[in-house]
């Protein structure tokens, strides 16, 4: 049986969420007591500082849940229903003290450690099997500083950092769907309808604090490594994100829209358009952005723009022969609002989803282009999408102060799956990894670390190019015992091997 194919509505929520994110499942809990205390000492064996005695907490610092709990299973969710993990234990933190105490109880029963603050990883990178997960998604304070930046919990999801800094008159330049987390965003580079002008979300932090796997906390800022770590290599591999501080940007005043569809009839006309699209998206001003998206024979073509830069000659241009052509605006109204039809289906649903390398042209996959429109087709539910980069993201200065390595890109492709059913993964995953490689033999081999793919090839390099050597570095000197990991998590061996 074949996919269903996606209503209008539906395919117009995905791709409002696909670029930017999902929508995770937020569950109670009971009010019961930490069971850190009762878990019997173990040799110190992981290299970090040896374990202390557990400091005392309480049910407003953190919640520790097992298996075979009720409320377990509300917070051992996926929105990616391809992801079956069941971590031993679940510390659900409220401060900083629940997170050092699920520390101190993931180190005296030596288990791996990973990160899950308000959003979703496509890999499920964010649990384990067997492990701890230290779960920071109640963790939402917003507080403004006097110096005007704006300091917000890791488990703050976009759609709250909308309503509670844009309503102030301010822009942090995230992504736009309401389910991502900010701190997986931020951790991982973050790109959004606002990089090009602001450059990526890590390029506004300007702080952290960073509890270790020994418990010490540690301010970023003042230790410039960690934070040019953590500005794109951050996510769960030095520690627990526990607060994000972000330069604050003037909010724009309109947001406005352009929808443009077409019908493509097979593989020669996919490529002629994505060429043309190439061509001329690189001519938008900062402050608008561009999104390619081919889903079977349907091009959907968004443009994005807050500025008060013209982009009629572009979006004319690539709306000749299109079957419709659609404007909006938000004026007149807050701009949250006009965020909203962007911001993804709330449910979870079947799904691979990764990304499919950055581009310099169109030549990149010129050659490849129609054999991935066939495979689209021959597989349906695959979407494959192409985003604008470039402008602000480029900066020299961002270059040096991040390790995020592909500023030079100004082109970022995702590829995507979506099914009904488990039988239907096995055909989604033969398209899916036909056209990763399809690109990867063009020689296209860089990737976002935010939309992972567990069978990338050297990732290593494709994720962090020539920084991933010091990126092990501090790896070493703020996670020596490797506590914090998962299948793709920067090693903690010697520099220049695989992790």
């Amino acid at each position: 049986m074949q996919n269903q194919k996606l209503s209008k509505r539906d395919f117009l929520k995905l791709l409002g969420g696909l670029s930017l994110g999902f929508l995770p499942l937020v569950g109670c809990f009971n009010n019961r007591k930490p069971e850190g205390e009762e878990v019997a000492e173990k040799k110190n064996i992981s290299g970090n500082t040896p374990p202390t005695k557990p400091e005392t907490v309480s049910e407003s610092d953190v919640i520790v849940l097992q298996r075979d709990e009720a409320r377990y299973a509300q917070y051992n969710t996926s929105y990616n229903k391809r992801i079956t993990l069941l971590p031993k234990y679940i510390a659900v933190c409220f401060t900083v003290a629940g997170v050092r105490h699920a520390l101190q109880l993931a180190e005296r029963e030596d288990l791996p450690v990973s990160v899950k603050s308000g959003g979703h990883s496509f890999e499920g990178f964010s649990s384990n099997d067997g492990g701890l997960v230290v779960n920071i998604s109640q963790m939402k304070a917003v507080t403004w500083n006097d110096d005007g930046t704006v300091s917000v919990g890791p488990g703050l999801l976009l759609r709250e950092l909308h309503s509670q800094v844009y309503a102030r008159g301010k822009l942090v330049p995230a992504g736009s769907c309401g389910g991502v987390g900010i701190a997986g965003l931020t951790l991982g580079g973050g790109y959004g309808f606002f990089s090009r002008k602001y450059g990526l979300t890590c390029d506004s932090l300007v702080d952290a604090t960073l509890v270790k796997a020994d418990g010490q906390v540690v301010e970023a800022a003042a230790e410039k490594n960690l934070l040019w770590a953590l500005r794109g290599g951050g996510n769960g591999n030095f520690g627990v994100v526990t607060s994000l501080k972000f330069k604050a940007h003037p909010l724009p005043q309109v947001f406005k829209t352009v929808t443009i569809k077409h019908t493509i009839p097979d593989g020669p006309a996919f490529g002629e358009m994505l060429e043309k699209w190439m061509i001329l998206t690189p001519q938008l001003p900062p402050e608008a952005f561009g999104a390619f998206v081919q889903n079977g024979k349907t091009l959907t073509l968004l443009f994005t723009n807050y500025g008060s830069g013209d982009i009629r000659d572009i979006t004319d241009r690539m709306a000749e022969g299109a079957r419709s052509n659609t404007a909006s605006s938000s004026a007149g109204k807050p701009f949250a609002d006009a965020l909203k039809r962007f911001y993804g289906r709330p449910d979870p649903l079947y799904f691979k989803n990764a990304s499919c390398g950055y581009y310099q042209h169109f030549s990149d996959i010129a050659s490849v282009a129609t054999h991935i429109f066939n495979e689209m087709l021959a597989h349906p539910g695959l979407i494959f999408q192409v985003n604008t980069l470039g402008g602000a993201v480029n900066n020299p200065e961002f270059q040096g102060a991040s390790c995020y390595p592909h500023r030079a890109y100004p082109f970022l492709s995702e590829l995507q799956g979506y099914y009904d059913r488990p039988a239907q993964e096995a055909d989604i995953l033969e398209g899916f990894r036909n056209i990763q490689k399809l690109v990867r033999d063009r020689g296209v081999t860089a990737q976002y670390r935010n939309y992972p793919d567990v069978e990338f090839p050297d990732w290593q390099h494709a994720y962090y190019g020539s920084n991933y050597d010091r990126l092990r570095e501090l790896k070493r000197q703020y996670d020596p015992g490797n506590r914090f990991r998962y299948p793709q998590s920067i090693g903690a061996g010697a520099p220049g091997t695989s992790a």
